[in-house]
């Protein structure tokens, strides 16, 4: 496939799983130092590795807030935690099990971190079990 098949599905791709509104700002803020990283972001990312057929894109939304949560990245946590739910079929309650799982994998910390980040993200997004003070045990 060529750089510009390869930049239009990076384009089709990452406006499905992010949603159009984000993608269209992001493009908005490009800068001329900035324009060949939102270039390669898109080619390789969403043009290659979130194009291949090997997994599907819920899964791929799983993986990827498996990484970001082990990694801390939180403000990209936050984002792919609203594509997940909004664009790629995810339950909050299995990004909240994602995070259980990496709490053992990548620390309590990090997963404290990501639940937290989840929890707003989500009640935000209207989903009352993510309210603070909606339940729980401990």
């Amino acid at each position: 496939m060529d750089e510009n098949r390869r930049r239009q599905q990076g384009f089709e791709v990452r406006r499905a799983v992010l949603g159009q509104d984000y993608v269209e700002t992001a493009v908005a803020r490009t800068s001329a130092l900035s324009a060949d990283f939102q270039d390669y972001l898109t080619r390789t990312a969403w043009g290659e590795i979130w194009s291949r057929p090997g997994l599907d894109r819920r899964t791929r939304s799983l993986l990827t807030i498996t990484a970001l949560t082990a990694l801390g990245h939180d403000h990209e946590l936050a984002l792919h935690i609203r594509a997940a739910v909004e664009n790629n079929g995810v339950t909050p309650e299995e990004i909240a099990e994602v995070i259980l799982h990496v709490s053992v994998y990548a620390g309590v910390p990090a997963a404290n971190r990501a639940m937290a980040v989840a929890q707003r993200e989500l009640a935000d997004l209207g989903y009352p079990q993510a309210e603070p003070g909606s339940g729980g045990t401990t």
